[in-house]
């Protein structure tokens, strides 16, 4: 064990936050895990507790190996992972909209295994990854815009294209942060200006072809409007089956909540082990439980920038704001949704869901971010260590 927390480098404050949030995850999992046993009728609690277990043992087995590969080799990966996942985009895409009889247009399903994985998270960190990666190779250089269309816009606009049929949320998340590392990167305004009304007029061009072709993509326009006109309608209380669930969750709860495990509404609320599931912690555990909740989400907001900061190379920079900043921005999503301050979108709460794709993806975007602290604190032991020596014993191990 003493040797396992040797070998841990990086910011021990994520460290701290991922394990937090790792060993909180179980209470409202567990929780939760009812509504599908005794309302669905599939499985049982224990296998479902199991079953996440499983996925964050794994999930932190992936930040322990990913944390150890030196972040400069991110640069390489990205390229080649690039053709792949807007190969997998395409396959999703071209598989249909359901998988046993229910809607899957956001997964692929692997043969022979039986499992299902969302294509479109682990694109978005690849895709986040090659842009922070070109936009550190022209730093501090003039490059025009036509310079920049094959390298930097072409990959980004595939991407873009093949997830927003099945997933608009995901889709804003991934153009925004690539907007927000184009202004950090120093990218001239006048192109991401540029950008920002091509991906208007692309948006405005799918949903007037989505709604002239209706089969092409079928219920996905319908089901964006029909969110956002039941966000904005206050008077039609009825609107959203989820949301008003998911408001008697949270006025149940008060300041100290109901208790952990006695929550009523997680056998009315759909999708409360996943989307919804901060309702269902609001309602066991009160006011009080969702906002530590929010200040570890802070907290890792705050290391996230300070790593982003020590970091001594432009890529490493960049880096952890293209991978970290998303998990932060997921989870504030998923908290608005809850309490309506934010349409219905889908975005589970990072590393509290349940669900595979969603805790390996967050798990191996914070690998990324502990590989560039550790590489900081190893450049920094490395220093103490030879102002530490004396001079004398320095030049005589060089003779």
């Amino acid at each position: 064990m003493k040797e396992l927390f040797k070998n841990i480098k990086g910011d021990k404050a994520i460290w701290a936050v991922v394990g937090l949030l790792a060993l909180f995850s179980f209470l409202p999992v567990y929780s939760a895990s009812t509504n599908l046993v005794y309302v669905v009728g599939n499985g049982t609690t224990f296998g479902y507790l199991l079953k996440h277990a499983m996925l964050l043992f794994l999930g932190l087995g992936i930040i322990y190996a990913v944390h150890k590969i030196p972040y400069r080799y991110f640069k390489g990966l990205s390229i080649i992972a690039m053709p792949i996942v807007i190969l997998l985009l395409i396959i999703t895409l071209a598989q249909g909209t359901t998988i046993g009889g229910a809607n899957a247009s956001r997964w692929i399903q692997v043969p022979l295994v039986g499992i299902t994985f969302q294509t479109s998270t682990l694109a978005s960190i690849v895709l986040l990854v090659h842009v922070a990666r070109y936009l550190s190779k022209i730093k501090d250089t003039k490059v025009g815009f036509k310079e920049t269309i094959v390298p930097l816009w072409l990959p980004v606009f595939l991407v873009l294209i093949l997830i927003l049929p099945a997933n608009l949320s995901t889709t804003a998340i991934i153009f925004f942060m690539v907007l927000l590392l184009c202004f950090v990167g120093g990218y001239p305004w006048k192109y991401i200006l540029g950008i920002v009304g091509a991906g208007l007029l692309a948006l405005t061009m799918f949903v007037l072809t989505a709604k002239a072709f209706p089969g092409l993509f079928p219920n996905r326009v319908d089901t964006w409007i029909s969110r956002i006109e039941n966000f904005t309608d206050a008077e039609d209380t009825e609107a959203d089956y989820q949301i008003e669930r998911a408001k008697i969750a949270i006025a149940t709860g008060g300041v100290v909540g109901v208790g952990a495990g006695k929550s009523v509404m997680k056998n009315f609320l759909p999708q409360s082990s996943s989307d919804f599931i901060y309702a269902i912690i609001i309602e066991e555990y009160g006011l009080v439980g969702g906002l530590i909740l929010v200040l570890i989400y802070l907290l890792l907001l705050f290391r996230l920038v300070i790593v982003a900061h020590k970091s001594e190379s432009t890529f490493g920079k960049l880096l952890v704001i293209a991978v970290g900043l998303p998990i932060v921005i997921q989870a504030f999503i998923n908290m608005a949704v809850a309490v309506e301050l934010f349409p219905v979108t889908g975005q589970t709460l990072p590393l509290i869901s349940s669900g595979g794709t969603s805790i390996w993806m967050t798990c191996l975007a914070i690998g990324i971010v502990l590989s560039v602290s550790a590489k900081r604190q190893e450049e920094k032991e490395i220093k103490e260590e030879l102002n530490s020596q004396n001079p004398l014993d320095i030049l005589s191990e060089q003779l």
